[in-house]
């Protein structure tokens, strides 16, 4: 299929090496990796830690497993619950679950159990995957969702210890069982929301992910297909991760250098030199940390191998951008994407122009509308400002069984994103705010309710609103303003110990501020952007002073 290629000011801005428009065959994410497994069988495909693994292996071992998966009862289209770290069992269950006929529903492995009950209480996974260290709270999970296995591994770093037996199955054996998967059939669900935000996880099909892993395979110009070098720390179970950190580098023949536990800054920059990484994904609080790296700056490790990195999640600054070139000697540049259309729609040249503040040009077969606020037919002139429409292969089928949810944000083939943003007459493209009042911390995804809920139940609480405000290090923070009880029972020292356990720490508030009274409208509905209003306006003051 070829996707016809409409009249659009962005493509004169491409590399040269990059098309206006591509060929996408009807493969699955399977065939991606088959396809490069029979190219580079002996090249290393995956390393975490003292655990190495090729393609040939990579793809036999995944295969052996689905067939476990199958013996388990998995079925063509039943969900399976990954609930693992950055590492080569991730990628194994993976690709495991989709040779099955599975849906891939990975979980952050950190979570505690009340944001994994959301998530399966949507996904109903027929199999769960974890660590043997979260058994307890995977048991539980596996009697409410019924399913009908629990297969754990231990929490090493190197991982690999599925009690299986790989080496029993003959590969003659295991190929009898396998369903007919096509790239129309689903391949992953990302979730959004929380413990009691909407009930929403996108459902994308083989199709969809392999048109994206195919346009930034083309993006990516300065890279050379089997001989690159990923490091990959953002986190798998998220579509930046999975597509960008994992497929696109499958696609490429390249090594992925798997990060399990990004805390470790040093151990992580030593993995540059140490393998040669070439291609380093990620998100601006990460590049910014790189920058002021006490050994980086005293040039005590060497990351001039680096040739490119993609930054997304939040806004890039200018100085980081600039910094970390000089620092590698390679390009940064910003891109912008979400779980709907995973995982990228725009991003800024490799090798041509990077303007400062901007997402980038949209990518082969991207289609793009900016459209008035109140009037959706209607769209802007250049330069002003709208809600973000985008119809291209990579948008998702749905929110998996949420028709209400799936009909208001796709109309007529273009998706809705929420986003406001404008588009200069060059066709770069820039987001100006979120219609939404989603916060994302680092890319992830918080809804102000669910922090709310939480906060409400705590000791001398009556009142509480959360929204996200703008934060250097993760592009927007949870902040809440909380209106307490005037006997005294609050005590703010243990509010975060308590907010831990039920939600994931990106979504604990990183400032919490007590008011007399929260702004409201005539109809009592708190105004969060008055609160960040008067947030920003108590910072001005503050810096002012």
């Amino acid at each position: 299929m070829k996707i016809e290629n409409h009249e659009k000011p962005w493509v004169k801005y491409y590399d040269a090496a990059v098309p206006g428009s591509l060929e996408y065959p009807n493969w699955t994410l399977v065939d991606l990796l088959r396809n490069t497994a029979d190219k580079y069988p002996m090249r290393i495909a995956l390393i975490c830690g003292n655990r190495r693994m090729n393609y040939y292996d990579l793809y036999w071992t995944a295969r052996y497993f689905s067939f476990t998966l199958i013996t388990e009862g998995l079925e063509p289209g039943e969900r399976v619950g990954i609930c693992l770290p950055n590492g080569i069992d991730f990628v194994v269950a993976f690709f495991a679950t989709l040779m099955g006929g599975g849906i891939v529903a990975a979980m952050n492995p950190n979570y505690p159990l009340p944001e994994w009950q959301y998530q399966t209480a949507i996904a109903r996974p027929a199999i769960l995957i974890g660590l043997e260290s979260r058994n307890k709270d995977l048991m539980q999970l596996k009697k409410e969702c019924n399913s009908k296995a629990l297969i754990l591994t231990n929490d090493s770093e190197e991982g690999g210890s599925f009690p299986l037996s790989f080496v029993d199955f003959a590969p003659e054996r295991a190929s009898v069982y396998f369903p007919d998967v096509t790239g129309s059939h689903g391949a992953v669900l990302q979730f959004s929301g929380g413990t009691t935000g909407s009930p929403k996880a996108a459902l994308a099909l083989h199709k969809n992910v392999v048109a994206n892993v195919m346009q930034f395979k083309r993006w990516l110009t300065t890279m050379e297909e089997g001989r690159e070098v990923f490091l990959t720390m953002i986190p798998l179970y998220h579509v930046y991760g999975m597509v960008i950190g994992l497929n696109v580098g499958i696609a490429m023949g390249a090594t992925i250098v798997l990060v399990s536990d990004g805390r470790d800054l040093t151990k992580v920059l030593s993995l540059v030199p140490e393998h040669g990484v070439t291609f380093f994904p990620g998100v601006p609080s990460i590049y910014n940390a790189i920058n002021h790296h006490p050994r980086v700056l005293a040039g005590e490790i060497n990351l001039r191998s680096i040739k490119a990195c993609i930054s997304g999640s939040a806004p890039l600054p200018e100085d980081t951008r600039k910094k970390f070139e000089t620092l590698t000697g390679g390009k940064l540049v910003e891109g912008y994407g979400l779980s709907e259309a995973p995982t990228a729609t725009h991003c800024n040249p490799i090798q041509g122009e990077n303007r400062n503040g901007s997402i980038g040009l949209p990518l082969p077969d991207v289609d793009c509308r900016i459209v008035d606020l109140e009037d959706d037919s209607r769209e802007v002139a250049t330069g002003g400002e709208g809600e973000l429409l985008i119809r291209s292969p990579q948008i998702m089928k749905e929110y998996f069984l949420n028709p209400a949810e799936t009909t208001a944000v796709l109309k007529d083939g273009w998706l809705h994103t929420g986003d406001i943003a404008r588009m200069d007459q060059d066709g770069y493209f820039y987001i100006v705010g979120r219609r939404k009042e989603l916060i994302k911390v680092n890319g992830l995804q918080v809804w102000p309710r669910e922090i709310e809920e939480v906060i409400l139940k705590y000791p001398g609480v009556k009142e509480v609103s959360a929204a996200g405000v703008p934060d250097a290090d993760s592009g927007e923070a949870v902040k809440a303003w909380l209106v307490v009880d005037s006997s005294g029972s609050f005590d703010m020292q243990n509010l975060a110990g308590f907010c831990r356990k039920s939600l994931a720490g990106y979504k604990i508030p990183k400032e919490v501020e007590i008011v007399q009274e929260l702004p409201k409208s005539p109809v009592g509905k708190v105004l969060r952007r008055e609160l960040v209003r008067m947030h920003e306006e108590g910072k001005k003051n503050r810096e002012r002073s």
